[in-house]
């Protein structure tokens, strides 16, 4: 039998060569570990793609919902919040499913006394008490600034009624994954946080542009507001004294980090994107707000997701200064990033010229913008997921409560500012 050939890598260059010898971590190692994580690349690109197209749909319906924004003073403020705390709690959530599978802690059955069934009674708290809490944050902030808002209990209602119709299908969503993980064997953490949050962009705004109807009968807005409020109160009670431990401790853990997102994601919704709208010079730029911002709070969730999961079963130490194994999980981040930060130039690039009434900038143009601004996030979200990771387990918190919430919103309020710098030195749509 004649002798197989090998085909030969490519060559790395020097300059790389150079980088990976001064931090301690040679280019064949790095190249070694893409090459056994090959499945989770796979999966991951995979999950970022069907992400990034849910994304643009999403966009979409932003795009054509312009007179119910305007005739409901204040959603606007509420949507990046709404969306935000969808991503955060659901993909908290796949976070310590992932982490129950690879510990053997996780079972099929769904019942109230089940570790699945334990996680979604938590799940489904933080699903309650946030959404209230996004409604008041969101009058809260918006009234502050002289920003007009609809009345108080209104925002609420629309915010509770939406936010309980977008967890039923990221219940779904989340439970099949979690039990076709278990039983297939692809890892959870690379997938999760990606398809989670493109479900949650995909369906929290029509829920909300539905639940937008009880304003039609404004004693039923009004009662719901009522009620929306006692019963989180009622939720995070119980929640935090409940006797079983796991739940408890959730709740426990989550409710501080989760108040702190979704006030960043309000002000990143009002002041930030606004803001940042006035610097655009084309209105080509402008689809790829959404997009980026998704795409930099998946990368960072995946990333999170992964080290809470090496931290559970020893495989990390939750040192000051990332070890080895942390750095090759950046770098395996990386390379999924400039695949997906060229996707988002590509995407945004054709939803310019197919929107009517936007001029699409050169496709170079829109994909070095995602680029650079990518390059600039990259480090951002890396710093912020294995931060948030490594301090809540050196203090004895879980990392998958925390890191997930932590990143998303960080890069909530920090992606846009990535892409006006990008879009400022390269002078693109000036």
């Amino acid at each position: 039998m004649a002798e197989r050939r090998r085909i030969p890598l490519p060559r790395t260059p020097r300059p790389l060569k150079a980088l990976g010898r001064a931090i301690g971590l040679p280019v064949s190692e790095v190249r070694t570990y893409w090459a056994s994580e090959s499945r989770s690349i796979r999966t991951g690109s995979s999950a970022l793609t069907l992400g990034l197209g849910a994304t643009l749909i999403a966009g979409i319906v932003l795009a054509s919902a312009e007179e119910e924004l305007e005739a409901i003073p204040g959603l606007l403020a509420l949507i990046p919040a709404a969306i935000g705390m969808r991503g955060a709690i659901f993909g908290a959530l796949g976070s310590r499913l992932a982490t129950g599978i690879l510990t053997g802690q996780f079972d099929r059955r769904l019942t109230l006394r089940s570790y699945l069934g334990r996680q979604i009674e938590a799940s489904t708290v933080l699903s309650v008490a946030s959404a209230t809490q996004a409604g008041l944050i969101a009058w809260a902030i918006s009234a502050a600034l002289g920003l007009r808002t609809v009345p108080l209990l209104d925002l609420v209602a629309i915010s509770l009624i939406g936010g309980m119709l977008s967890s039923v299908v990221l219940f779904v969503v989340v439970v099949v994954m979690a039990r076709r993980s278990a039983s297939v064997g692809f890892n959870l953490d690379d997938a999760g946080a990606p398809i989670i949050t493109a479900t949650g962009d995909l369906v929290t705004l029509p829920a909300l542009l539905a639940a937008t109807l009880v304003l039609r009968v404004p004693v039923a807005a009004t009662t719901i507001g009522v009620v929306a409020v006692v019963l989180s109160l009622i939720a995070v009670v119980l929640g935090v004294r409940r006797r079983d431990p796991m739940i408890r401790r959730i709740v426990r853990e989550s409710l501080v980090v989760l108040t702190v997102a979704v006030t960043i994601d309000v002000l990143a919704g009002v002041v930030v994107e606004a803001r940042a709208e006035e610097q655009f010079g084309a209105a080509a730029l402008l689809v790829l707000i959404p997009p980026f911002i998704a795409k930099c709070g998946a990368l960072g969730g995946m990333l999170a997701s992964r080290l809470a999961s090496k931290l559970h079963v020893g495989q990390l130490e939750p040192r000051t200064i990332p070890g080895k194994l942390a750095i090759l999980d950046f770098t395996l981040i990386a390379l999924l990033a400039v695949l997906t930060f060229t996707g988002v130039g590509l995407a945004g690039w054709l939803a310019a010229v197919i929107v009517p009434g936007v001029e699409p900038l050169s496709l170079v143009a829109t994909v070095g913008v995602t680029l650079l601004a990518g390059l600039f996030a990259l480090p951002i979200l890396s710093l912020a997921a294995y931060g948030s990771a490594a301090t809540s387990f050196r203090f004895g918190f879980d990392p998958d409560n925390h890191g997930i919430p932590i990143v998303t919103a960080t890069m909530d309020l920090t992606g846009v500012l990535c892409l006006v710098a990008a879009i400022t030195l390269l002078q693109v749509g000036v």
